[in-house]
């Protein structure tokens, strides 16, 4: 069997100040995208209003394209090219226009084609897709978006407590927080549409990076029990990111090739899944090794363990201690 990285010994945790300085450093990068050029760019399911995709026979001039819907009196919307020189998306959002429409956001993508059709001629513009979503409805799935990602991160919260400790839940919780402030940074930067599938795949980089923590924690609360006396808490960390580390890379390695392979081969309909889903993997590799262990560090020294935990522990070492003696006894009487 392959195994790579196996028994190392890097030191991770020491290292957590240029860590927390580049994560800092990307944040505040992205809070300057958001003052200069405005809030996030959501997509037309959270703004309400009508996305077309559209096919020239042959390579149209932007300009003709925008002064046609200007005539239809579409004003406002947005042109970009979708893959070739010939495939365009056409996005009418202006919330005016849409409340005003008596059939809802599907009239504005019949007078979208009327108007191409005139322009163009008929027959030499196909309509690829069309997406309408009326505002009201944006607006519940963008509130819908935000509390599924709230209640992701409350029961991730009650699971670690339950399982391990409140102090390791609490570091994993905050250690997600961060992959989601990176990860809206990574977006703002980049300028990609938050759509559905942008936030199917933050949700996915939730559950993705919370489960990459709590490996690294189970192996960490394992050491623990076998810690030598004097040991630092900095040290059992270190040693559990190093037992972790061939499985956290041959998972992330085969879950990045997934994602690249998307990223290249699929399409642009899902390339901004694949975009936020590769960034995620970095992200969460990063995260449980450099910011959910000094959390954990950070959190034990302002709320240590108390003399009733290591009682605890003890009557736990006792019991199995007696347990043994007692497996021993039942040998010997065997023997006889």
């Amino acid at each position: 069997m392959l195994r790579i990285f196996h028994n190392t010994k890097f030191e991770f945790v020491k290292h957590w100040r240029m860590a927390a300085g580049l994560t800092i450093a990307f944040i505040v990068a992205g809070l300057v995208t958001f003052g200069i050029t405005g809030g996030v760019n959501y997509g037309i399911e959270f703004t309400g209003g009508t996305l077309m995709q559209v096919q020239f026979k042959q390579a149209p001039d932007v300009a003709v394209v925008r002064s046609t819907l200007d005539k239809a009196g579409i004003t406002g919307s947005e042109i970009q090219q979708y893959g070739t020189n010939t495939e365009y998306t056409i996005r009418a959002r202006d919330e005016k226009q849409v409340e005003a429409q008596a059939a809802g956001a599907e009239g504005i993508s019949k007078s979208i084609a009327s108007a191409l059709d005139q322009q163009f001629g008929a027959g030499n513009v196909t309509i690829v897709r069309t997406e309408a979503v009326g505002p009201k409805v944006g607006s519940e799935l963008r509130s819908g978006a935000f509390t599924a990602m709230i209640i992701a991160s409350l029961f991730t919260l009650i699971y670690l407590a339950i399982r391990f400790d409140w102090r390791f839940g609490a570091a994993a919780v905050l250690s997600t927080a961060h992959d989601i402030l990176v990860t809206f940074a990574f977006i703002k930067m980049f300028n990609i549409e938050v759509s559905l599938t942008v936030v199917a795949a933050i949700l996915t980089l939730l559950g993705y990076s919370a489960n990459d923590t709590i490996i690294i924690f189970d192996r960490v609360r394992e050491d623990l029990k076998k810690r030598i006396k004097g040991e630092s808490l900095a040290k059992v960390l270190d040693r559990a990111i190093n037992e972790t580390l061939p499985r956290s890379i041959m998972t992330h390695a085969t879950t990045l090739a997934s994602t690249l392979a998307l990223l290249f081969i699929a399409g642009e309909v899902i390339r901004p899944f694949a975009m936020v889903m590769a960034f995620g993997v970095f992200v969460a590799t990063f995260s449980s090794i450099y910011v959910a262990g000094p959390l954990l560090l950070w959190i034990e020294s302002k709320y240590p363990r108390t003399s009733s935990d290591s009682t605890s522990r003890a009557v736990n070492a006792g019991n199995d201690n007696s347990g043994d003696t007692r497996s021993r006894k039942a040998e010997r009487l065997a023997a006889r």
